[in-house]
């Protein structure tokens, strides 16, 4: 039995039906598996890098150097620099030439052998996936199951590490990387079920005909016409643009190409990554002991795995724009205050009494729960959704481009800066956090319940995208009327 039977209000007044399916929620979970791999990778890198037996064996000039909280880090460093450098190759090769659902499969056989180099793989596909199969008045609680489950991946990489760490034998390294291949392998046999989305099979095949079975399976509603009206128009209009990348320049896509740029840049200096990397140093040097810095990660995860189940019970009702501004005046509130904490606090021998400590703890966890709710699982959506078919591969690359090269750039940044300016670093990731609030407010429209092949109308009616798009429209026809012959 089906549940949800609300209708999506689309552009113009045109509603489209549907309601989630056994046979969607069942695709949902197989792909956001995917999801749970990425963050279960994410988790274990930390942990399994930072044991002294994992250094020991495969890095031993790390191992020798671990005293520096610096060289602590070089592994993921390094592990991260490379999934940045080849997204852009990747997308353009693998993406438009192979399905969505087929391109899944591919990567967690590759995990099965590296996982890093999947990450950005997962990162591309998954959620374009979820957003293109997904009904329009659901798409924001289904997309954000891929951060669902990327937390509880991560989650449960934490408490793995807590405990193998301390298996005498040096060997506990080996289970948490092994326990990698137990998701990989589900996503693996279940991609071979999947359905395409509507979108590809549009695109590449014209068969209309198999895609109204399909939004009939997906929906389970006969009245699919609206949706298959507007896929074959999208399609149509996708089919004259040969190059997504040299396309997303252009005058008429700048409102798609500054957010993809945007988003995923804002995203990574509000310091979550500072959590995510540093947050058992950092506790450590803020008065808590070992124990208790390794189980800080393990509770601020907790914080934001409930962050991401209040998020998809929001996003489809309060939308994307009040997420965002809300989370984002949680977070500016968290960084501000930490910081007068660890400024007025803070000891010149490095240590804080432990009441401070814990209460820095806890006010780090108001921070995450504000990004799980907000710009966690809605900086894949928000690109997604405002970028057209033609463009939409290009968009969602230049999203994980973005979001690898920053957290890149803080995993290399942040213990400097915090050496030489202190407590200022989290005033300064405050001020950023203000930053993209100013942008969400005044440059991004709100896309709750439109259908992604109508979201290119709100541009002509935003207070200043319009006159970008419309001067680019008007370009047009002075350039076709300067080309009529004389008469």
């Amino acid at each position: 039995m089906a549940i949800g039977d609300a209708a999506a209000p689309a552009a113009g007044g045109v509603e489209y039906g549907g309601r989630i399916t056994p046979f969607l929620l069942l695709s949902c979970i197989v792909a956001c598996c995917g999801g749970f791999l990425f963050g279960y990778d994410l988790g274990i890198s930390g942990g399994v890098t930072s044991m002294n037996s994992f250094l020991k064996r495969f890095f031993p000039e790390v191992y020798r150097q671990k005293q520096d909280s610096k060289d602590q880090c070089l592994v993921v460093q390094l592990s991260i620099f490379p999934c940045c450098s080849s997204t852009e190759f990747y997308w353009e090769l693998v993406w438009d030439s192979l399905t969505r659902k087929w391109a899944q499969q591919l990567h967690d056989r590759n995990v099965l052998i590296t996982e890093h180099l999947s990450m950005k793989l997962h990162l591309q596909s998954i959620p374009l996936y979820l957003s293109e199969i997904a009904p329009p008045q659901y798409r924001g609680a289904i997309n954000n199951g891929f951060e669902l489950c990327l937390s509880l991946g991560i989650l449960c990489a934490n408490i793995l590490n807590y405990f193998v760490v301390k298996i005498k034998a040096g060997w506990g390294w080996r289970i948490s990387l092994s326990m990698a291949a137990l998701p990989a392998a589900i996503l693996t046999m279940g991609a071979i079920f999947l359905p395409e989305t509507p979108s590809f099979i549009i695109q590449r095949d014209g068969n209309t005909d198999k895609v109204r079975i399909l939004l009939q399976k997906l929906r389970g509603t006969d009245s699919v016409q609206e949706e298959l009206n507007d896929l074959v128009s999208a399609s149509n209009l996708s089919r004259t643009t040969r190059y997504p990348f040299r396309n997303i320049f252009k005058r008429k896509y700048r409102p798609q190409f500054v957010i993809t740029l945007l988003i995923p840049f804002f995203n990574q200096v509000t310091g979550i990554n500072v959590i995510n990397f540093y947050a058992p140093v950092m506790f450590r040097t803020v008065g808590l002991k070992e124990n208790a810095s390794l189980l800080s990660s393990v509770v601020t995860r907790l914080c934001a795995t409930f962050a991401n189940i209040v998020a998809m019970m929001l996003v489809d009702r309060s939308g994307r724009r009040k997420l965002l501004l809300v989370g984002s005046i949680q977070m500016i509130l968290s960084q501000f205050t930490v910081g007068a904490i660890l400024a007025e606090k803070f000891k010149d021998h490095g240590e804080m009494e432990k009441d401070y400590a814990y209460l820095v703890l806890i006010i780090m966890c108001v921070f995450v729960a504000g990004y799980g709710w907000s710009w966690g699982p809605l900086t894949f959506l928000v690109p997604a959704e405002v970028c057209p078919l033609e463009i939409r591969s290009a968009g969602q690359s230049i999203v994980v481009a973005v979001t690898f090269l920053m957290t890149f750039v803080i995993s290399q940044t942040f213990l400097v800066v915090l050496c030489h300016i202190k407590s200022a670093t989290f005033f300064v990731f405050g001020v950023w956090i203000g930053l993209m609030a100013i942008f969400v407010y005044l440059f991004l429209p709100e896309t709750k319940n439109l259908p992604m092949e109508q979201v290119k109308h709100l541009w002509r009616r935003h207070c200043f995208w319009k006159n970008i798009v419309s001067e680019e429209q008007e370009e047009k026809k002075q350039a076709g009327t300067t080309a009529l012959p004389s008469s």
